[in-house]
C-alpha cells in the first residue's frame, strides 16, 4: 500500500517541481507598473542615485524621463540624454521593462557591456545609447527585436564584429556604429528599409563594402580600411567609372580583299552609323533645349525676382519664423511667388556644379531619404514667415509631402563648422522639438529641412490676423501647451550647462494636429552675425541679455516665463510696448494686485473656467518666477517642468470633481422631478388616471 501510494504521489511531485521555477519568476503575476518601478529603481540604484530626482513614493509615470502609456499603464519610454548616469547598467532592471518602445541615455557616461537583456524588450522601436563608454560586443539579444527601427550606438568603445544576424532587423531604418573599435568585414546586409548608415570611424574595419550599402554617402565610411562604392575601386577591382578592358585574344589576320574596313566581322563603324549617331545626338540635344526653355517660363522667368516675389509676401507681416502655415498666403502655388526656396537652391548648386563642386542634399537620421535637391526644385511654395534668422517657405514635393525650408541670412560660418553646429541641433530627438531632416550648404545659400506642422505656431493662434481672428483655446489647451514647450526646451538645457534655445517666443512653438507644442529654431540664434539681433524679441529678453547669440539658460527660462504670460493673458509681448506707459507685460502683471489678477490678467476666454482659478493663479505665479529681474532667482527648467506637472494634475482632478458634482446635481434633479411627479400623480382624482 505504501508503495503504490508512493507510486501515484510521484508525478504530482514531479509536477510541482517542474512548475516552481515558473512560480518563483513571476512571484506578483504577469508584470505590471509595480514591476517597472522595481526595475526603474534597480537602474537608478546602480548609475543614477544623485542624478535622477525620482520620488519612489510617486507613480514611475511622473518621473523625469518617464513616459507611460495610456492610462497610466506600463513604461513605454525612458529618455534620460545627458542625465548624467555613470557606470554598469546591471541585468534586471532595463530588461524588466518589457512594454519598453524607446530608450535613449545618449551623453552619459554609461560603461561596461551594453546590457543584453533589452533583446526581452520585444517592443523597442528606438534605441539610442550613443555618447557613452560602453564596451565589448553587440549582444545577440539585440538581433532578436523584430520591431526595431533605429539603433544608434555610435562613440563608444564597441568591439568585435558587424553580424550578419542584423538582417533579422527587417524593420530597421538606422543604423549608426560610427566611432567605435568595431573590425573585420561588412557582412553582406540585406534590409530593404534602411535609410541612414554609418560605420565611419572603426579603424580596423576592412575589406569590400557590400554592394547593397555602396548606395550610402562616402561619409558613412570614412576614417576605416574599407573600400569600393563612394570610397573608390579596391585593389583587383574594376571601377564603374571606367570602361572594362577588350579581352585578351590573339591577332586576327589581315581581312581578305573581299572584307572591306567596315564589314560585318570588323569592330570599327560604317559611315552611315556614325551619321545615324550624330543626327540622333542632334535631335535629342534640341529636345533638352526645347523642354528647359519651357520649364524656365513656367517658372516665372526670373528666378531671382520668384525668390523676391515670394519673400516680398512677408514685408508689413509679423514676422515669423516657423515651419507652419500662416492665415495669409505668402505666394500662390502656382504664380510667380512659386518655388522660391527651391529655385534659390538650385541656382546655388548649378554655380557650385559649374565649379566643379557639386553640393547635395545631407540627411539625418530624423529625415527619410525620399527627395533630394531637384525634388525641391520642383515643389510648388509659399512664405510662411520673414524671422531674424532667415526667411521659411513651406514646399509641396511632387511626391505629396511637406517640408518647411529655412533660408538662412548673415551666416558667414565655413562649410566644416557650419556641418559641426548643425549636426549638434539635428541630434537632438525629443518629441518636443521640430525634428531637423536636413540641410544644404554653399557658399550663397545655406538652407534647413525640417518636418512641417501643420497647426501653425502659437502666435498665430493667440493673435491671429484680421482676416480670420484667433482661435479659442481652452485652459486644457493652454496648459498642455505650456507643458510640452517646457519639455522641450529642458530638453536642450540637458544637453550641458552652456546649451540654450536662445530665441523662445510664441512664434517659435509649433503645434501638431493634437495642439501638442514643438520648440523650433533650437540653436539658431548662435549662427547668425550681429546684424541679426532681433529687436521683435525684445520682449522676451532678460535684462542682461544684450548679444542673442549670448543667451544663456537662465535667459531661456526669462523667455519662457514671457511665454506664459502670453498664454494666460492672451497680450502678445513682441508689441514692445503695450500703452502710452511703455510698460513690458512682467512689469504691467506685477502691476496688478493679486486679488485682481482673476478679472484682470486672465484671458477673457479663461473666465469661464471658475473650477481652476487656483491652478491658473499658480500658472501665472510661476511664469513670474520666470520672468524674474535677476537670473539667480529664476528656477531651473527641469523645475518648471515639476511644477506645471503639479499643476496639470491638480487640473485634471479639479475637472473630474466637477464633472462629478455635475453628475450628481443631473441625478439628484432626475430623483426630485420622478418625485415630484409621483406626487402630482397621487394627488390627482383617480378619474383622472390613464
Amino acid at each position: 500500500m505504501v508503495s503504490g501510494h508512493r507510486q501515484m504521489g510521484s508525478p504530482h511531485f514531479l509536477l510541482v517541481f517542474l512548475l516552481l521555477p515558473l512560480f518563483c519568476c513571476f512571484p506578483g503575476g504577469a508584470p505590471d507598473l509595480e514591476a517597472d518601478r522595481a526595475a526603474l529603481l534597480a537602474f537608478r540604484a546602480a548609475v543614477g542615485r544623485e542624478a535622477l530626482p525620482w520620488n519612489a513614493s510617486a507613480s514611475p509615470c511622473t518621473w523625469m524621463g518617464v513616459m507611460c502609456g495610456a492610462g497610466g499603464g506600463r513604461v513605454t519610454e525612458l529618455h534620460l540624454p545627458g542625465a548624467r548616469l555613470m557606470g554598469q547598467i546591471p541585468a534586471g532592471t532595463l530588461g524588466n521593462l518589457t512594454a519598453l518602445q524607446s530608450v535613449s541615455l545618449r551623453f552619459n557616461a554609461l560603461s561596461g557591456p551594453l546590457p543584453p537583456d533589452l533583446g526581452g524588450c520585444k517592443e523597442l522601436r528606438g534605441v539610442y545609447l550613443h555618447e557613452n563608454r560602453f564596451s565589448g560586443g553587440i549582444p545577440a539579444g539585440f538581433f532578436s527585436l523584430g520591431k526595431l527601427a533605429h539603433l544608434n550606438l555610435a562613440s563608444n568603445n564597441i568591439s568585435g564584429g558587424i553580424s550578419s544576424a542584423f538582417n533579422s532587423l527587417t524593420r530597421l531604418r538606422t543604423l549608426y556604429l560610427e566611432s567605435n573599435r568595431l573590425s573585420g568585414e561588412i557582412p553582406d546586409l540585406d534590409l530593404s528599409k534602411l535609410v541612414n548608415f554609418n560605420v565611419s570611424f572603426n579603424r580596423a574595419l576592412n575589406g569590400s563594402i557590400p554592394a547593397r550599402l555602396r548606395r550610402m554617402p562616402r561619409d558613412a565610411f570614412m576614417g576605416t580600411g574599407l573600400c569600393g562604392g563612394p570610397l573608390g575601386a579596391c585593389s583587383g577591382e574594376i571601377s564603374p567609372a571606367s570602361p572594362p578592358p577588350a579581352p585578351a585574344s590573339s591577332p586576327s589576320p589581315e581581312p581578305s580583299s573581299g572584307t572591306n574596313a567596315g564589314g560585318g566581322k570588323s569592330s570599327k563603324l560604317s559611315g552611315g552609323a556614325i551619321a545615324g549617331i550624330a543626327i540622333g545626338s542632334a535631335v535629342g540635344l534640341l529636345i533638352v533645349a526645347a523642354l528647359l526653355v519651357i520649364f524656365c517660363r513656367r517658372g516665372g522667368g526670373n528666378k531671382t525676382r520668384s525668390v523676391e516675389a515670394a519673400a516680398a509676401a512677408g514685408v508689413g507681416k509679423p514676422p515669423e519664423s516657423d515651419m507652419a502655415p500662416r492665415d495669409h498666403k505668402g505666394a500662390v502655388e502656382n504664380g510667380t511667388g512659386s518655388r522660391p526656396a527651391a529655385v534659390a537652391a538650385a541656382a546655388a548648386a548649378a554655380a557650385a556644379g559649374a565649379n566643379g563642386h557639386a553640393k547635395s542634399l545631407v540627411f539625418f537620421s530624423g529625415g527619410a531619404k525620399v527627395y533630394d535637391l531637384e525634388d525641391l526644385l520642383r515643389a510648388s511654395a509659399e512664405v510662411l514667415g520673414k524671422g531674424t534668422t532667415g526667411t521659411t517657405y513651406k514646399a509641396m514635393l511632387e511626391i505629396g509631402m511637406l517640408v518647411a525650408v529655412k533660408r538662412l541670412k548673415d551666416v558667414n560660418l565655413p562649410e566644416k563648422e557650419f556641418r559641426e553646429t548643425i549636426s549638434a541641433f539635428a541630434a537632438m530627438d525629443h518629441q518636443n522639438l521640430v525634428p531637423l531632416q536636413a540641410f544644404y550648404y554653399s557658399r550663397d545659400e545655406k538652407l534647413l529641412i525640417y518636418d512641417y506642422m501643420p497647426m501653425g505656431s502659437l502666435s498665430s493662434l493667440l493673435h491671429g490676423n484680421r482676416v480670420s481672428g484667433r482661435t479659442p483655446l481652452d485652459w486644457e489647451t493652454r496648459y498642455g501647451i505650456a507643458l510640452s514647450a517646457a519639455r522641450g526646451i529642458e530638453y536642450i538645457h540637458s544637453m550641458g550647462p552652456g546649451v540654450s534655445h536662445g530665441n523662445i517666443k510664441s512664434s517659435n512653438i509649433l503645434l501638431s494636429k493634437s495642439f501638442e507644442a514643438h520648440v523650433s529654431e533650437h540653436g539658431l540664434a548662435n549662427l547668425v552675425g550681429p546684424s541679426s539681433t532681433p529687436s521683435r524679441a525684445a520682449g522676451y529678453r532678460a535684462p542682461e541679455v544684450t548679444d542673442i547669440r549670448k543667451v544663456s539658460q537662465k535667459g531661456d527660462v526669462y523667455s519662457f516665463g514671457v511665454l506664459l504670460l502670453e498664454l494666460l493673458t492672451g497680450k502678445a509681448p513682441a508689441q514692445a510696448f503695450l500703452n502710452e506707459d511703455g510698460i513690458d507685460l512682467p512689469r504691467w502683471v506685477h502691476s496688478v494686485a493679486p486679488e485682481e489678477w482673476t478679472s484682470e490678467v486672465f484671458d477673457l476666454e479663461l473666465l469661464r473656467y471658475h473650477n481652476v482659478e487656483e491652478e491658473m493663479v499658480q500658472l501665472l505665479q510661476l511664469a513670474i518666477d520666470c520672468a524674474a529681474q535677476y537670473p539667480e532667482k529664476r528656477p531651473s527648467m527641469a523645475d518648471v517642468v515639476v511644477r506645471i506637472e503639479e499643476i496639470c494634475r491638480s487640473s485634471r482632478a479639479s475637472a473630474r470633481r466637477n464633472q462629478q458634482q455635475e453628475h450628481h446635481a443631473i441625478n439628484d434633479s432626475d430623483d426630485q422631478s420622478s418625485k415630484h411627479t409621483d406626487s402630482i400623480d397621487e394627488s390627482r382624482p383617480s378619474g383622472l388616471h390613464s
